[in-house]
Protein backbone atom coordinates (compact mmCIF):
# COMPACT_ATOMS: atom_id res chain seq x y z
CA UNK A 1 0.00 0.00 0.00
CA UNK A 2 1.43 3.28 -1.08
CA UNK A 3 0.16 6.66 -0.09
CA UNK A 4 1.33 10.22 0.46
CA UNK A 5 2.06 11.41 3.94
CA UNK A 6 2.83 15.06 4.13
CA UNK A 7 5.61 15.76 1.55
CA UNK A 8 7.24 12.33 1.83
CA UNK A 9 6.45 8.94 0.37
CA UNK A 10 6.59 5.55 2.11
CA UNK A 11 7.30 2.40 0.15
CA UNK A 12 6.21 -1.01 1.51
CA UNK A 13 8.37 -3.84 0.33
CA UNK A 14 7.25 -7.43 -0.11
CA UNK A 15 9.86 -9.50 1.74
CA UNK A 16 9.01 -12.90 0.34
CA UNK A 17 7.04 -16.05 1.30
CA UNK A 18 5.76 -14.91 4.66
CA UNK A 19 4.14 -11.97 2.91
CA UNK A 20 5.27 -9.67 5.69
CA UNK A 21 5.45 -6.00 4.91
CA UNK A 22 8.27 -3.77 6.10
CA UNK A 23 8.59 -0.05 5.98
CA UNK A 24 11.10 1.08 3.31
CA UNK A 25 13.56 3.98 3.45
CA UNK A 26 12.04 7.44 3.24
CA UNK A 27 13.28 9.73 0.34
CA UNK A 28 13.08 13.55 0.27
CA UNK A 29 12.71 14.29 -3.46
CA UNK A 30 12.69 18.06 -3.05
CA UNK A 31 16.01 17.92 -1.23
CA UNK A 32 17.45 15.69 -3.92
CA UNK A 33 16.34 18.04 -6.68
CA UNK A 34 17.72 21.05 -4.81
CA UNK A 35 21.07 19.35 -4.29
CA UNK A 36 21.24 18.39 -7.97
CA UNK A 37 20.43 21.94 -9.02
CA UNK A 38 23.11 23.41 -6.77
CA UNK A 39 25.68 20.95 -8.07
CA UNK A 40 24.85 21.82 -11.66
CA UNK A 41 25.01 25.55 -10.96
CA UNK A 42 28.37 25.18 -9.20
CA UNK A 43 29.78 23.15 -12.03
CA UNK A 44 28.54 25.63 -14.65
CA UNK A 45 30.07 28.48 -12.71
CA UNK A 46 33.46 26.74 -12.57
CA UNK A 47 33.35 26.04 -16.31
CA UNK A 48 32.50 29.68 -17.07
CA UNK A 49 35.28 30.92 -14.78
CA UNK A 50 37.78 28.58 -16.44
CA UNK A 51 36.77 29.80 -19.89
CA UNK A 52 36.98 33.43 -18.80
CA UNK A 53 40.39 32.88 -17.27
CA UNK A 54 41.63 31.17 -20.43
CA UNK A 55 40.32 34.04 -22.57
CA UNK A 56 42.09 36.62 -20.37
CA UNK A 57 45.35 34.67 -20.54
CA UNK A 58 45.13 34.48 -24.34
CA UNK A 59 44.42 38.20 -24.61
CA UNK A 60 47.31 39.05 -22.30
CA UNK A 61 49.62 36.77 -24.24
CA UNK A 62 48.71 38.38 -27.58
CA UNK A 63 49.21 41.84 -26.10
CA UNK A 64 52.69 40.94 -24.84
CA UNK A 65 53.66 39.43 -28.20
CA UNK A 66 52.51 42.56 -30.07
CA UNK A 67 54.32 44.80 -27.63
CA UNK A 68 57.53 42.79 -27.88
CA UNK A 69 57.36 42.87 -31.70
CA UNK A 70 56.79 46.64 -31.79
CA UNK A 71 59.55 47.23 -29.27
CA UNK A 72 62.04 45.01 -31.10
CA UNK A 73 61.43 46.91 -34.37
CA UNK A 74 62.55 50.14 -32.71
CA UNK A 75 66.28 50.70 -32.10
CA UNK A 76 67.76 52.68 -29.27
CA UNK A 77 68.77 52.37 -25.62
CA UNK A 78 65.42 50.82 -24.67
CA UNK A 79 65.99 47.69 -26.76
CA UNK A 80 67.76 45.90 -23.88
CA UNK A 81 64.80 46.32 -21.56
CA UNK A 82 62.39 45.27 -24.28
CA UNK A 83 64.24 42.02 -24.82
CA UNK A 84 64.20 41.37 -21.06
CA UNK A 85 60.45 41.97 -20.93
CA UNK A 86 59.93 39.58 -23.86
CA UNK A 87 61.92 36.88 -22.03
CA UNK A 88 59.86 37.46 -18.87
CA UNK A 89 56.65 37.22 -20.90
CA UNK A 90 57.73 33.91 -22.41
CA UNK A 91 58.60 32.50 -18.97
CA UNK A 92 55.23 33.61 -17.65
CA UNK A 93 53.46 31.91 -20.57
CA UNK A 94 55.32 28.66 -19.92
CA UNK A 95 54.32 28.68 -16.23
CA UNK A 96 50.64 29.38 -17.10
CA UNK A 97 50.47 32.10 -14.49
CA UNK A 98 47.89 34.87 -14.70
CA UNK A 99 49.29 38.37 -14.40
CA UNK A 100 47.74 40.38 -11.60
CA UNK A 101 48.46 44.05 -11.25
CA UNK A 102 50.08 46.60 -13.55
CA UNK A 103 52.98 45.64 -15.77
CA UNK A 104 56.59 46.65 -15.21
CA UNK A 105 56.36 49.41 -17.76
CA UNK A 106 53.21 50.90 -16.23
CA UNK A 107 54.73 50.70 -12.75
CA UNK A 108 57.84 52.40 -13.98
CA UNK A 109 55.82 55.08 -15.72
CA UNK A 110 53.80 55.68 -12.53
CA UNK A 111 56.74 56.99 -10.51
CA UNK A 112 56.38 60.05 -8.39
CA UNK A 113 57.81 63.46 -9.16
CA UNK A 114 60.80 62.88 -6.95
CA UNK A 115 61.72 59.68 -8.73
CA UNK A 116 61.23 61.37 -12.10
CA UNK A 117 63.60 64.13 -11.04
CA UNK A 118 66.23 61.60 -10.04
CA UNK A 119 65.79 59.82 -13.32
CA UNK A 120 66.22 63.08 -15.23
CA UNK A 121 69.51 63.65 -13.43
CA UNK A 122 70.75 60.20 -14.30
CA UNK A 123 69.59 60.16 -17.94
CA UNK A 124 72.99 61.21 -19.26
CA UNK A 125 74.79 58.47 -17.32
CA UNK A 126 72.28 55.62 -17.59
CA UNK A 127 71.00 55.80 -21.16
CA UNK A 128 70.97 52.02 -21.32
CA UNK A 129 68.18 51.92 -18.69
CA UNK A 130 65.77 54.03 -20.72
CA UNK A 131 62.16 52.98 -20.08
CA UNK A 132 59.29 54.08 -22.26
CA UNK A 133 57.22 53.31 -25.31
CA UNK A 134 58.93 52.08 -28.51
CA UNK A 135 60.47 54.65 -30.81
CA UNK A 136 58.28 55.95 -33.64
CA UNK A 137 58.71 54.41 -37.10
CA UNK A 138 60.20 57.62 -38.54
CA UNK A 139 63.02 57.75 -36.01
CA UNK A 140 66.49 57.21 -37.51
CA UNK A 141 69.84 56.82 -35.83
CA UNK A 142 73.31 55.83 -36.95
CA UNK A 143 72.43 52.14 -37.17
CA UNK A 144 69.46 52.91 -39.39
CA UNK A 145 71.65 55.09 -41.61
CA UNK A 146 74.14 52.24 -42.00
CA UNK A 147 71.34 49.84 -42.90
CA UNK A 148 70.02 52.32 -45.46
CA UNK A 149 73.50 52.69 -46.96
CA UNK A 150 73.81 48.92 -47.30
CA UNK A 151 70.39 48.77 -48.95
CA UNK A 152 71.34 51.54 -51.38
CA UNK A 153 74.57 49.73 -52.26
CA UNK A 154 72.59 46.57 -53.02
CA UNK A 155 70.17 48.58 -55.16
CA UNK A 156 73.06 50.16 -57.08
CA UNK A 157 74.69 46.80 -57.75
CA UNK A 158 74.19 46.14 -61.49
CA UNK A 159 74.27 42.38 -60.96
CA UNK A 160 71.13 42.62 -58.80
CA UNK A 161 69.29 44.39 -61.62
CA UNK A 162 69.67 41.50 -64.07
CA UNK A 163 66.21 39.91 -64.38
CA UNK A 164 67.53 36.36 -64.03
CA UNK A 165 64.98 33.80 -62.93
CA UNK A 166 66.55 30.66 -64.43
CA UNK A 167 70.11 29.54 -65.08
CA UNK A 168 71.52 26.93 -67.44
CA UNK A 169 75.02 25.84 -68.42
CA UNK A 170 75.82 25.30 -72.11
CA UNK A 171 78.80 23.06 -72.77
CA UNK A 172 80.59 24.24 -75.92
CA UNK A 173 83.53 21.90 -75.68
CA UNK A 174 86.66 21.05 -73.74
CA UNK A 175 88.74 24.05 -74.84
CA UNK A 176 88.55 27.80 -74.32
CA UNK A 177 85.44 29.64 -75.52
CA UNK A 178 86.82 32.72 -77.27
CA UNK A 179 83.78 34.26 -79.02
CA UNK A 180 80.09 34.78 -78.36
CA UNK A 181 77.35 36.25 -80.51
CA UNK A 182 73.73 36.87 -79.52
CA UNK A 183 70.92 37.28 -81.99
CA UNK A 184 69.31 40.77 -81.83
CA UNK A 185 65.98 39.13 -80.96
CA UNK A 186 67.60 37.05 -78.22
CA UNK A 187 66.34 33.77 -79.71
CA UNK A 188 69.70 32.32 -80.76
CA UNK A 189 73.28 32.18 -79.51
CA UNK A 190 76.47 31.39 -81.42
CA UNK A 191 79.73 30.34 -79.75
CA UNK A 192 83.27 29.77 -80.99
CA UNK A 193 86.45 28.57 -79.33
CA UNK A 194 90.01 27.37 -79.60
CA UNK A 195 88.76 23.98 -80.81
CA UNK A 196 87.91 25.67 -84.18
CA UNK A 197 84.20 24.83 -83.71
CA UNK A 198 81.31 27.23 -84.14
CA UNK A 199 78.08 26.06 -82.49
CA UNK A 200 74.56 27.34 -82.96
CA UNK A 201 72.10 27.34 -80.05
CA UNK A 202 68.37 27.89 -80.40
CA UNK A 203 66.66 28.64 -77.07
CA UNK A 204 63.15 28.08 -78.39
CA UNK A 205 63.93 24.68 -79.90
CA UNK A 206 66.27 23.44 -77.16
CA UNK A 207 65.27 20.37 -75.14
CA UNK A 208 66.41 19.22 -71.71
CA UNK A 209 69.72 17.95 -73.09
CA UNK A 210 70.82 21.57 -73.82
CA UNK A 211 72.61 20.63 -77.02
CA UNK A 212 73.48 22.86 -79.97
CA UNK A 213 71.44 22.24 -83.09
CA UNK A 214 74.46 22.73 -85.38
CA UNK A 215 78.25 22.53 -85.07
CA UNK A 216 80.77 23.29 -87.82
CA UNK A 217 84.33 24.46 -88.50
CA UNK A 218 84.00 27.33 -91.00
CA UNK A 219 87.67 28.32 -90.84
CA UNK A 220 89.21 24.84 -90.78
CA UNK A 221 92.09 24.75 -88.26
CA UNK A 222 92.03 28.41 -87.18
CA UNK A 223 90.90 29.63 -83.78
CA UNK A 224 87.74 31.71 -83.68
CA UNK A 225 88.42 35.33 -82.66
CA UNK A 226 85.06 37.08 -83.00
CA UNK A 227 81.42 36.27 -83.80
CA UNK A 228 78.72 38.87 -84.36
CA UNK A 229 75.20 38.91 -85.76
CA UNK A 230 74.31 41.73 -88.13
CA UNK A 231 71.86 44.44 -87.07
CA UNK A 232 69.03 42.50 -88.74
CA UNK A 233 70.20 39.12 -87.44
CA UNK A 234 70.13 37.39 -90.83
CA UNK A 235 73.92 36.94 -91.29
CA UNK A 236 76.91 36.31 -89.01
CA UNK A 237 80.45 37.69 -89.24
CA UNK A 238 83.14 35.14 -88.37
CA UNK A 239 86.66 36.41 -87.63
CA UNK A 240 89.29 33.72 -87.13
CA UNK A 241 93.06 33.38 -86.92
CA UNK A 242 93.51 33.40 -90.68
CA UNK A 243 93.50 36.47 -92.94
CA UNK A 244 90.03 35.95 -94.47
CA UNK A 245 86.82 36.83 -92.66
CA UNK A 246 83.68 34.88 -93.49
CA UNK A 247 79.98 35.66 -93.47
CA UNK A 248 77.46 32.90 -92.67
CA UNK A 249 73.69 32.90 -92.69
CA UNK A 250 71.57 32.09 -89.62
CA UNK A 251 71.85 28.36 -90.21
CA UNK A 252 75.63 28.32 -90.75
CA UNK A 253 75.77 28.17 -94.54
CA UNK A 254 78.46 30.36 -96.21
CA UNK A 255 77.43 33.64 -97.78
CA UNK A 256 80.79 35.21 -98.66
CA UNK A 257 84.51 35.04 -97.88
CA UNK A 258 86.85 38.00 -98.01
CA UNK A 259 89.68 37.83 -100.48
CA UNK A 260 93.26 37.37 -99.35
CA UNK A 261 95.76 40.12 -100.16
CA UNK A 262 99.17 39.85 -101.79
CA UNK A 263 101.73 39.58 -99.01
CA UNK A 264 104.60 40.61 -101.30
CA UNK A 265 103.24 44.13 -101.84
CA UNK A 266 104.77 46.63 -99.42
CA UNK A 267 102.03 49.24 -99.56
CA UNK A 268 98.99 47.65 -97.91
CA UNK A 269 96.70 50.13 -99.68
CA UNK A 270 97.40 48.45 -102.99
CA UNK A 271 96.36 44.99 -101.85
CA UNK A 272 92.79 43.77 -102.13
CA UNK A 273 92.60 42.20 -98.66
CA UNK A 274 94.42 41.35 -95.46
CA UNK A 275 97.71 39.52 -95.62
CA UNK A 276 98.10 38.50 -91.96
CA UNK A 277 96.06 37.10 -89.09
CA UNK A 278 92.83 38.90 -88.21
CA UNK A 279 92.28 40.31 -84.73
CA UNK A 280 88.70 41.62 -84.63
CA UNK A 281 85.68 42.67 -86.67
CA UNK A 282 82.20 44.17 -86.38
CA UNK A 283 79.14 45.14 -88.42
CA UNK A 284 78.11 48.66 -89.37
CA UNK A 285 75.29 49.81 -87.06
CA UNK A 286 73.24 51.38 -89.87
CA UNK A 287 74.31 49.68 -93.13
CA UNK A 288 73.57 45.98 -92.86
CA UNK A 289 75.82 45.01 -95.81
CA UNK A 290 79.02 46.64 -94.47
CA UNK A 291 81.43 45.28 -91.87
CA UNK A 292 84.89 46.15 -90.53
CA UNK A 293 88.02 44.05 -89.85
CA UNK A 294 91.53 44.69 -88.51
CA UNK A 295 94.62 42.57 -88.91
CA UNK A 296 98.25 42.10 -87.93
CA UNK A 297 99.22 43.52 -91.33
CA UNK A 298 98.65 46.97 -89.78
CA UNK A 299 95.43 47.87 -91.58
CA UNK A 300 91.76 48.38 -90.82
CA UNK A 301 89.49 47.56 -93.77
CA UNK A 302 85.81 47.93 -94.54
CA UNK A 303 83.96 45.37 -96.67
CA UNK A 304 80.72 44.96 -98.56
CA UNK A 305 78.89 41.62 -98.36
CA UNK A 306 77.91 41.93 -102.01
CA UNK A 307 81.54 42.45 -103.17
CA UNK A 308 84.00 39.87 -101.92
CA UNK A 309 86.70 40.65 -104.50
CA UNK A 310 88.05 43.78 -102.83
CA UNK A 311 87.71 45.88 -99.70
CA UNK A 312 85.79 49.17 -99.75
CA UNK A 313 88.35 51.31 -97.93
CA UNK A 314 91.51 50.85 -95.90
CA UNK A 315 92.91 52.73 -92.87
CA UNK A 316 96.52 52.47 -91.70
CA UNK A 317 97.23 53.29 -88.03
CA UNK A 318 100.50 55.07 -87.38
CA UNK A 319 102.44 55.83 -84.20
CA UNK A 320 103.49 59.30 -83.14
CA UNK A 321 106.77 58.73 -85.00
CA UNK A 322 104.92 57.73 -88.18
CA UNK A 323 105.67 54.00 -87.88
CA UNK A 324 103.18 51.27 -88.52
CA UNK A 325 101.32 49.88 -85.50
CA UNK A 326 99.10 46.82 -85.30
CA UNK A 327 95.40 47.35 -84.50
CA UNK A 328 94.14 44.80 -81.98
CA UNK A 329 90.46 45.77 -82.04
CA UNK A 330 88.16 47.98 -84.08
CA UNK A 331 84.60 49.30 -84.03
CA UNK A 332 82.18 51.84 -85.46
CA UNK A 333 80.70 54.80 -83.62
CA UNK A 334 77.04 54.60 -82.73
CA UNK A 335 75.94 56.58 -85.77
CA UNK A 336 78.45 54.76 -88.02
CA UNK A 337 80.25 57.93 -89.12
CA UNK A 338 83.52 57.23 -87.27
CA UNK A 339 85.85 54.25 -87.16
CA UNK A 340 88.03 53.63 -84.09
CA UNK A 341 90.89 51.20 -83.58
CA UNK A 342 92.77 50.24 -80.43
CA UNK A 343 96.40 49.71 -81.30
CA UNK A 344 99.25 47.66 -79.90
CA UNK A 345 101.18 50.74 -78.75
CA UNK A 346 98.32 51.77 -76.43
CA UNK A 347 96.82 54.43 -78.68
CA UNK A 348 93.22 54.77 -79.79
CA UNK A 349 92.99 56.08 -83.33
CA UNK A 350 89.80 57.44 -84.88
CA UNK A 351 89.01 58.17 -88.52
CA UNK A 352 86.11 59.60 -90.42
CA UNK A 353 84.55 56.70 -92.31
CA UNK A 354 84.22 58.79 -95.50
CA UNK A 355 87.67 60.47 -95.26
CA UNK A 356 90.84 58.40 -95.34
CA UNK A 357 93.11 60.79 -93.39
CA UNK A 358 95.53 60.42 -90.51
CA UNK A 359 94.20 61.15 -87.03
CA UNK A 360 95.59 63.69 -84.55
CA UNK A 361 97.61 62.32 -81.61
CA UNK A 362 97.45 63.64 -78.06
CA UNK A 363 99.19 61.92 -75.09
CA UNK A 364 99.15 58.47 -76.70
CA UNK A 365 95.37 58.76 -77.28
CA UNK A 366 94.41 60.17 -80.63
CA UNK A 367 91.25 61.97 -81.71
CA UNK A 368 90.10 63.15 -85.08
CA UNK A 369 88.06 66.37 -85.18
CA UNK A 370 85.99 67.08 -88.26
CA UNK A 371 83.60 69.77 -89.34
CA UNK A 372 80.11 68.56 -90.17
CA UNK A 373 79.90 71.22 -92.89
Amino acid sequence: EIGPQSEEYEFLVDTGADRSWKKARTFDLEAMFEQTRRTAVERSRKVLEAREREREEQTEKEFRIQYAASASSATGPGSTLTEREAVCSESEDNSNEVLSGPSMQSQSSAKGPAEDTDDDDDDDDDDDEFIGPPLPPGFKDSDDDNDNDDTEEEDNNPVKKIPDSHEITLQHGTKTVSALGLDPSGARLITGGYDYDVKFWDFAGMDASLQAFRSLQPCECHQIKSLQYSSTGDVILVVSGNSQAKVLDRDGFPVMECIKGDQYIVDMTNTKGHTAMLNSGCWHPKIKEEFLTCSNDGTVRTWDVNNEKKHKSVFKPRSAQGKRVIPTTCTYSRDGKLIAAGCQDGSIQIWDRNMNVSPVFDNNICFYYFDAH
